[in-house]
C-alpha cells in the first residue's frame, strides 16, 4: 500500500513540470463538472466538489477553467457531456491487480481504450468482481511533511500530525518518505480534512480512494513493467485513476529514479 501511495504521490508532482500537465488539468476539471452536477454545485454542501476545487487548486489549474467546469456541472453553462464513472479490473505483469477508474460519455470507446492499453502493455482483462475484492474504499490525505513546502521550516512530526487527526476518526499515518498519508473511513474524510485545516496543517490532497488490503512486492523489472502499464492505461482521455495492489522498496525506487 505504502509504495503504491509513494509511487502515486511523487507521479503526480511530476505531472506538474512535464507534458502531460493538459491531460492532468482536463482530468481534475472533469471531476468538478462531475462532482457539481451529481452533488450540487455549492462546495460548502458537497464535500466531494470541495476537495476537487481543492486539488485543482493545488495542482494550479487557472481559477476561469474551474468556474466554467462549476457552471457547467450546474447546467449554467452549455457544452458540458453526460459523464459516467465505469470500472475496469485486470492484472498487470507478477499478477499486479489493477481497478481502472473512467469517467466516460461513451462507454464502448472507453472500454475498447482500456482494452488496448491493457493488453499491449502486458496486462489482461478480468471480470467483474474477480480484482474489487482486494480493495477497500478510504479517505485518504497527504501532508508534505515541510510546513508551506518550505525545507527551511520546521518539518511537521507524525506525534503532533497524530494529536490533530486521531480523534477526526484518522486511523492511520503511513511515512511516505517526504509527505505523510492520513487514512481513515470515507465518512470521516471531510472530519480529518478539517482538524488538519484548523490545525494549521497545508495538505496536498485530500480524496476518496481504493487502498489494497494485499500487496505484491516487485523487483527494479517489474516495477518497470508495473509502472509503464499504468502510465499507458492513465494517458487514455477517459481515465481517472488507476489503484494497484504492489509494494516497491525505496531502495528500489530510487534505483529507477
Amino acid at each position: 500500500m505504502s509504495g503504491h501511495s509513494k509511487w502515486a504521490t511523487t507521479k503526480h508532482k511530476k505531472a506538474i513540470l512535464d507534458k502531460r500537465r493538459a491531460k492532468m488539468f482536463a482530468k481534475l476539471i472533469k471531476a468538478i463538472e462531475v462532482s457539481a452536477r451529481t452533488g450540487g454545485a455549492d462546495p460548502a454542501g458537497n464535500p466531494t466538489l470541495y476537495d476537487a476545487i481543492q486539488k485543482a487548486r493545488k495542482s494550479s489549474v487557472p481559477s476561469d477553467n474551474i468556474d466554467r467546469a462549476l457552471k457547467r456541472g450546474a447546467g449554467l453553462e452549455t457544452g458540458g457531456a453526460q459523464y459516467e464513472t465505469i470500472m475496469y479490473e485486470g492484472y498487470g505483469p507478477h499478477g499486479v491487480a489493477l481497478l481502472i477508474e473512467c469517467l466516460s460519455d461513451n462507454r464502448n470507446r472507453a472500454a475498447s481504450e482500456v482494452r488496448v492499453a491493457v493488453t499491449r502493455n502486458g496486462g489482461t482483462m478480468a471480470d467483474p468482481g474477480s480484482v474489487s475484492y482486494l480493495f477497500r474504499r478510504k479517505g485518504v490525505l497527504i501532508i508534505n511533511k515541510e510546513r508551506d513546502g518550505n525545507s527551511a521550516s520546521h518539518p511537521i512530526s507524525e506525534d503532533a500530525l497524530m494529536e490533530v487527526v486521531l480523534d477526526a476518526g484518522a486511523e492511520e499515518i503511513n511515512d511516505l518518505g517526504n509527505s505523510f498519508e492520513i487514512v481513515s473511513e470515507p465518512s470521516d474524510l471531510v472530519n480529518v480534512r478539517k482538524a488538519v485545516e484548523q490545525g494549521g496543517f497545508e495538505y496536498e490532497s485530500a480524496d476518496l480512494s481504493l487502498l489494497p488490503t494485499v500487496t505484491v512486492p516487485l523487483d527494479g523489472d517489474g516495477a518497470t513493467k508495473v509502472f509503464s502499464l499504468i502510465e499507458a492505461i492513465e494517458e487514455l482521455d477517459d481515465v481517472q485513476n488507476v489503484y494497484a495492489n504492489f509494494d516497491v522498496s525505496d531502495d528500489v525506487l530510487s534505483s529507477l529514479g
